[in-house]
């Protein structure tokens, strides 16, 4: 009977367990799906990671190649990241060129990584003018069952904390880069931006972490994006209903927990990945 109402009135349907301050799945309103991390998943990557938030499933590889720095930034490398939602991880995704949800997530991983500036580019400069690094990050949903941005961001993080770049001098004589395979050092990470997001329902009731179902019923998404420092990163509320500025302050300060909560999982991982 309940599933039939549920196919009936599906909007309906979560209004009764919303009422009672309660999900279908049995989550509080702001309460996450459980959250793991796993460091170093792809062998032929040079930094690499896979999250999982609920059924939700991201795996990011970072392949770090040399190019020439930009004209107008002779000092800088480059960090180019691309999300791909393929038809493995939903239904509602097709072959071919990336999708605009595809795009909207690349554009969105790209202003996470300019403002919160968890890599200054100046870092991945090895010779101005002449030599930087690349790092090409592919970002890869395996499982779509909502919240991907949340999913990419922590995903990214975790690669990037992965990666360990060789040492590289240029030959003076020859004007060669020689790299030094065997002397590897960490990627400078200036910051630990970490992504949550909400769904409105009824312009008016803010949940957290929300299914794919959900974000289908919502009134309006929006994910923010906070540093270790509660500063505000990135703001990201496509369309939807509007939020009172007491609702944005409440879903700024859950930020904050959230980002306390990932930075502990992952600090965890790494630590448990060193050698005794």
């Amino acid at each position: 009977m309940a599933a039939g109402f549920k196919t009936v009135e599906p909007l309906e349907y979560y209004r009764r367990f919303l009422k009672e301050n309660c999900r279908p799945d049995g989550r509080e309103l702001g309460e996450f799906r459980t959250t793991t991390v796993n460091i170093g998943s792809i062998g032929t990557a040079d930094g690499s990671s896979l999250v999982k938030l609920g059924n939700t499933t991201v795996i990011c590889g970072i392949k770090v190649e040399f190019g020439a720095p930009p004209t107008d930034a002779p000092d800088k490398g480059y960090v180019v990241p691309n999300v791909d939602l393929s038809p493995l991880c939903s239904w509602r995704f097709r072959s071919g060129p990336p999708g605009e949800e595809a795009q909207v997530a690349s554009q969105f991983i790209a202003d996470v990584i300019e403002n919160s500036q968890v890599v200054q580019k100046e870092d991945l400069c090895i010779s101005p003018g002449k030599l930087a690094w690349v790092l090409y990050c592919d970002l890869i949903c395996l499982n779509h069952d909502g919240n991907i941005l949340d999913a990419c961001t922590f995903a990214l993080l975790a690669a990037l904390k992965n990666v360990q770049l060789p040492e590289v001098t240029i030959n003076e004589e020859t004007a060669l880069a020689e790299v030094n395979l065997k002397k590897k050092s960490y990627l400078n990470i200036r910051t630990h931006p970490v992504a949550t997001s909400f769904a409105v329902f009824d312009d008016t009731l803010l949940i957290v972490d929300p299914t794919e179902e959900e974000e289908n019923l919502a009134t309006g998404t929006l994910t923010v994006v906070m540093d270790e420092e509660g500063k505000l990163c990135c703001l990201h509320k496509p369309g939807g209903s509007g939020l009172t500025g007491a609702k944005l302050q409440d879903c700024m300060s859950r930020a904050v927990t959230r980002h306390k909560e990932v930075k502990k999982l992952m600090d965890e991982v790494f630590k448990s990945m060193k050698p005794k």
